[in-house]
């Protein structure tokens, strides 16, 4: 599993021969410097760089280029060697002046076989045309790697002289030097990659469709034909003559694939949210958007986009390799198939199994703004296939862009008080000053020194909270009903849909340090995990408390107000609630369903009627489970209702024996994948009196608050991130005018 890093964060390395993938937006010229114990670089010869691109035990590229792989051995380093910095720097020809121009950085460390170890995004670099990503250093006779993420304005002479190194700006100049003479054989910038291979956020480009073809950018126009590689791991001295090498990295093989940790974490730390939520263990688990989507929709590990479009070796989209999909593949292609197009040809980048044949709508584009601004944003600028899809890609990388910014702003702070620490430690461990003067100067030096970092660290948090606050403010209004807040005018236009959308919100996310930028919680449709409303939390974040009563009544409020929108997005008659209600205490939340005439039947009374709608239910699994199992998915017996059934559990576990839990349980774990969901509205401390045998059902559940909560996650940090329900704004009809209008659709349906 990757480790993915924030700024000052180490990993221990496993491994001696390794692989460091740089992944750019523009072309950047990689190096690295070779430390001694305190990390200073004795001279030139230290130094890996495009002008001498092999040391003992390293590996450069002689060009600037958008993906890099370095060759790292970290057993044929010299002794005297305990660090290694990996450097990135924009070439001084042409090109954008400050990484602060350009999307982050990607940097991570593999294995030979292309195992990805480590991973660090290089987020919070603005005027830096120079950077330390990485440092891979000796502990106690193991080496670690750590994300650094040091940049410097002054370019690579200020890097380097911050090194300790003699004459920087001579070396620097001889870099660039080396890089400009190199520029023939210089790797081109890659077309933007998709979402699985594209970690920074880019701007959207519209991808061709079948009849259209796109140029892949290999290599330069009239670029040198490659020569025979040198060994990853060159051991030739400094002065040796350098061979040349082919270009390194490609975008199919350099990229980092994202991935999302998977965990059990112990109770009482932040829940988990998977967007359409299916647990592996019951624990909580980090928020995913991974699922099973149709073809064209995003693939699972992705957290914005579809499938990457790049033709390569062993690829499903058109290029050369094994392909399946009309590439020239090892196992019989006919001759009737189209030769495999040659390098610098066309491409065909469209998906092999996709119907429509017309490519999909152009991705709107920002309006021409003044020299020197930044772009403003725009809503869908993302990938996708629809306008849905990339609204959904976009809240998904609003989402993970707020985390790595807060992750590198606490990682800051930690830092800075860490360093104040150390400093009033240092200015105490003297007697002499602890009650002079001298003393009372370090301890305000190291104060300041303090809040200074801190300063700085929030400058740039606040300037990435800026960007996101207007793509929120440009977002929020665009999104569908199916994403968008009750009190959004989209509701107002409502028609009930002629197809599934590929998410639901669910609430608002936010953090303690930016509380006024709300994330849609997006969940993937349809549900693969069941929701527990918890009527028995004690209080709310603002420390208000509330008696056991009205929370009842607001979490009643937020099952009707999800049960409404679920049952909205869906098709007329492709969506059934039922409710179970066995003291009729829900009878006053539940009477917009039921005036609307949206229930499938009364809400279940007494243990009679508990046990009967159970059984039916779970009638309707096993049949649908047998069915589907026998390879007879369409011939179900007529009486059985195959769409979407959402059960709503009012007052559990009251009205429930052994029996009628044990289904309950059946229904949770068997249910979701045969299109039966639960939505439980229930005090877990009094389904606690059940002991552990609700253990498994409480774990299956995604746990939702009627009152704002922070027990959810993300998968990339693991921030705890505050859930905030979304209810229908207090006298509003909307609720009303759209369940009319699905109970007459459902009507005419049938």
């Amino acid at each position: 599993m990757t480790a993915e890093l924030v700024r000052g964060q180490n990993h221990p390395l496993s491994q001696a021969r390794l692989e460091i993938r740089v992944a750019a937006d523009t072309p950047v010229v990689a190096a690295a410097t070779l430390g001694d114990e305190q990390g200073r670089v004795p001279g030139a010869e230290w130094v890996v760089h495009p002008g001498a691109p092999t040391l003992p035990g390293l590996e450069v590229s002689r060009q600037a280029a958008a993906d890099h792989r370095l060759a790292v051995d970290l057993g044929a380093v010299p002794e005297a060697v305990h660090r290694v910095h990996v450097l990135l720097a924009l070439p001084a020809a042409g090109g954008p002046v400050s990484f602060g121009a350009v999307a982050a950085p990607f940097v991570a460390v593999t294995g030979l076989d292309g195992t990805e170890l480590v991973s660090y995004t290089l987020v919070g670099l603005d005027a830096e045309s120079a950077v330390v990503a990485l440092e891979l250093y000796r502990r106690q006779g193991a080496w670690k790697v750590r994300a650094v993420g040091q940049g410097y304005a002054g370019g690579l002479a200020e890097l380097l002289g911050d090194q300790g190194l003699p004459q920087p700006h001579q070396l620097a100049s001889g870099i660039h030097e080396a890089v400009a003479r190199s520029l023939a054989r210089a790797v081109p910038m890659p077309p933007p990659l998709t979402a699985d291979a594209d970690r920074p956020r880019q701007t959207a480009t519209p991808a061709p469709g079948p009849e259209q073809g796109s140029t892949a950018a290999q290599g330069a126009h009239g670029a040198v034909s490659p020569q025979p590689p040198l060994s990853p791991y060159g051991t030739q001295p400094p002065g040796t003559p350098a061979q040349p090498v082919p270009p390194h990295g490609s975008p199919a093989s350099g990229t980092p694939q994202p991935m999302s940790p998977h965990g059990s974490p112990a109770s009482g730390t932040p829940q988990p949210m998977s967007p359409h939520g299916s647990p592996a263990s019951g624990e909580p688990q980090p928020m995913s958007p991974h699922g099973s989507p149709a073809p064209g929709t995003p693939q699972p590990g992705s957290p914005y986009g579809p499938p990457p479009a790049v033709g390569g070796p062993q690829s499903g989209y058109g290029g050369q390799g094994a392909s399946d999909y009309g590439g020239q593949g090892a196992s019989g292609a006919s001759a009737a198939q189209p030769p495999a197009p040659t390098v610098g040809g066309p491409i065909d980048y469209s998906h092999p199994r996709r119907q429509n044949a017309a490519p999909p709508p152009p991705p709107p584009t920002a309006p021409p703004v003044q020299p020197g601004q930044p772009a403003p944003p725009v809503a869908g600028d993302a990938t996708g296939w629809s306008m849905d899809e990339r609204l959904y890609n976009q809240v998904w990388g609003m989402f993970e862009d707020l985390a790595r910014s807060t992750a590198a702003y606490r990682s800051a702070v930690d830092f800075a008080d860490s360093r104040m620490e150390k400093e009033l430690d240092a200015a105490l461990a003297d007697p002499r000053s602890r009650i002079s003067g001298q003393g009372d100067a370090a301890r305000e030096a190291a104060r300041a020194k303090q809040a200074q970092l801190v300063e700085q660290a929030r400058a740039v948090y606040d300037r990435d909270l800026d960007q996101l606050m207007a793509e929120s403010e440009v977002v929020e209004p665009a999104l569908p009903p199916a994403y968008a807040r009750w009190d959004n005018p989209v509701w107002h236009g409502y028609r009930v849909p002629f197809e599934v959308p590929m998410a639901v919100r669910l609430g608002d996310l936010h953090l303690p340090e930016c509380a006024e930028l709300r994330i849609p919680m997006l969940v993937r449709l349809p549900l693969e995990r069941g929701l527990w409303i918890d009527s028995g939390a004690a209080g709310s974040l603002d420390g208000s408390f509330l008696d056991a009563h009205e929370l009842h009544r607001l979490a009643m409020d937020l099952a009707v107000a999800l049960a409404a929108r679920l049952i909205a997005v869906h098709p007329a008659g492709d969506f059934t609630l039922h409710v179970i209600d066995p003291a009729g205490s829900g009878a006053q939340a539940l009477a917009p369903l039921a005036r609307a005439g949206v229930l499938a039947a009364p809400p279940a009374v007494g243990a009679a009627g508990v046990a009967e709608i159970l059984a039916r239910l779970t009638q309707r699994v096993d049949l649908v489970q047998m069915a589907v199992r026998g390879g007879a998915a369409d011939s179900l017996p007529p009486g059985v209702d195959a769409s979407e059934q959402l059960l709503i559990v009012n007052d559990f576990p009251h009205g429930f024996d052994d029996r009628a839990v044990t289904q309950l349980r059946y229904l949770a774990d068997e249910g979701p994948s045969v299109g039966v969901h639960l939505m439980m509205v229930a005090d877990r401390e009094e389904a606690s009196a059940y002991g552990p045998l609700l253990d498994p059902l409480w774990r299956s559940l995604m746990r939702l608050t009627p009152v704002p909560d922070d027990h959810l996650a993300d998968p990339w940090v693991g921030h705890a991130w505050t859930y905030e329900p979304i209810l229908v704004p207090p006298g509003s009809q909307v609720l009303r005018q759209v369940l009319s209008q699905v109970a007459a659709a459902r009507t005419k349906y049938s």
